[in-house]
């Protein structure tokens, strides 16, 4: 079994924590064992470093130092924000100039240390081929929307995963479970990310986008791996349809909850309850209508 060190970082232990349930399953499930990081804190977020550049380092570098120490030559975090904090405490620890003061407030180095998102652990240590082998209520007749958001493979010098501008891992993870993955030339657009607190109609503008895209593509729900991305496309999807005068219906699930759904996993187990707009449509079995259509042809 592979041990990966797991920074699930706040908006997992609240808001998203079905996102937490969703990811420790699915590792589970393909004998990826997640050790929860001890006493772990924020990464800080843009907050910290607006305030202090290298404060917000040692903050998301006591983490890393803490995996370390645990054994762990890899941290998974499924938040895109907590994973760029990560990210950038590795940096600051590579710097010349920075790497002193960094190491005295962190404790050690944390050089070496493979710092990856959900989406990028299970692309390359499960795969689509292994994820397709193991699925046991295929998806197939279904449409999903994949929108990895405008920070997950961004930048690239920093995210090393991918491409950053027409990124295929959620694509092909996706497909892998039976249902159709349309090109979704959105993919990485913003969906407003903050703003949705201090200027709704940013999230209504970008947000909206998306949402149109995605059912102009016939798309039943849109697949995400963020929790800010999932909270501005489902919570606040009622203000954005009132904003443009739509009548969006899509759910937004996240990836692991839609990877555990096709893996035979209850939808309540998975947290699927838990979405503000319902995504029972994705729990229709289609199998026998795809089938059908192929016979007549």
């Amino acid at each position: 079994m592979k041990r990966v060190a797991y920074y699930k970082g706040c908006s997992l232990e609240g808001l998203a924590a079905e996102y937490d349930r969703s990811t420790r399953l699915v590792c589970e499930a393909f004998g990826i064992e997640l050790v929860e990081i001890p006493d772990w804190n924020c990464c800080g977020s843009t907050p910290a470093h607006s305030y202090d550049p290298l404060l917000s380092a040692a903050l998301a570098g006591r983490n890393l130092a803490i995996a370390a120490d645990q054994g762990c030559e890899m941290v998974m975090s499924p938040c895109p924000g907590c994973l760029k904090s990560l990210k950038g405490a590795q940096e600051t620890c590579e710097d010349p100039k920075l790497r002193k003061p960094f190491v005295d407030l962190v404790g050690r180095d944390v050089d070496g240390m493979k710092t990856v998102s959900l989406l990028q652990l299970l692309y390359e240590e499960v795969g689509p081929e292994a994820l397709q082998k193991a699925v046991r209520r295929p998806l197939t007749g279904h449409t999903l929307i994949p929108y990895y958001g405008c920070l997950l493979t961004r930048p690239a010098q920093k995210a090393k995963f991918d491409d950053p501008e027409n990124p295929v891992s959620l694509d092909r993870l996706l497909e892998a479970t039976g249902a159709a993955v349309p090109d979704f030339p959105y993919k990485t657009e913003c969906c407003g990310a903050t703003y949705g607190v201090t200027r709704n109609d940013f999230v209504g503008r970008l947000s909206g986008r998306i949402l149109d895209m995605a059912e102009r593509l016939g798309g039943e729900a849109i697949v995400v791996a963020c929790p800010l991305c999932q909270q501005n496309l489902d919570m606040r999807q009622d203000q954005i349809n009132k904003y443009r005068s739509s009548a969006f219906h899509l759910p937004v699930p996240y990836i692991s909850q839609v990877l555990g759904l096709a893996l035979g996993m209850s939808p309540k187990m998975l947290g699927l309850d838990k979405l503000c707009v319902s995504p029972d449509i994705l729990l229709e079995d289609r199998t026998q209508d795809r089938e059908a259509q192929g016979s007549a042809g």
